[in-house]
């Protein structure tokens, strides 16, 4: 049986501190550019389950939250004064409101995503060469494969 020298332990965990390091730094610089500064992280992430899942009451969002219903509205709310959620009954029950995006709201996504886009393209051509940027793309092989499940 042999033992691992430090190394080979160390690495793997050196390369995870980067990795996430990284990434983290990543995430701020393309939140710069994407619009989102002002939104709290509940907010968004209530736009994001709106947009992938549909329309859905408070009720709902607050349990695959893990919030209180009173809590969520807190959340809501200002996201339907800012025109980017709007409540409907819900044709299946209307006693139930079910919040939506807004066209104004799927906009802005897109918007927010597009200059994102366009910063992070703009930032390999300025910065990488052709060669490094091949082997971006072997690294981000690699990054798939860590996440897979």
């Amino acid at each position: 049986m042999s033992r691992k020298s430090s190394t080979q332990i160390s690495l793997p965990s050196t390369l995870a501190a980067e990795i996430r390091a990284i990434f983290r730094k990543l995430k701020l610089r393309l939140r710069e550019y994407g619009g989102r500064s002002e939104l709290t992280p509940s907010q968004v992430a209530v736009i994001l389950r709106l947009e992938e899942h549909g329309p859905a009451t408070v009720s709902s969002l607050a349990r695959v939250e893990g919030m209180r219903p009173q809590s969520m509205s807190a959340v809501v709310k200002p996201l339907q004064q800012a025109g980017l959620v709007i409540g409907a009954p819900d044709p299946g029950d209307g006693r139930q409101t079910l919040m939506s995006l807004t066209p104004k709201c799927l906009r802005w996504l897109e918007e927010g995503r597009t200059a994102r886009q366009d910063w992070l393209t703009a930032t390999i051509s300025q910065k990488l060469s052709a060669r490094d940027q091949e082997k971006l793309e072997q690294a981000l092989e690699l990054l798939k494969r860590l996440a897979e499940d």
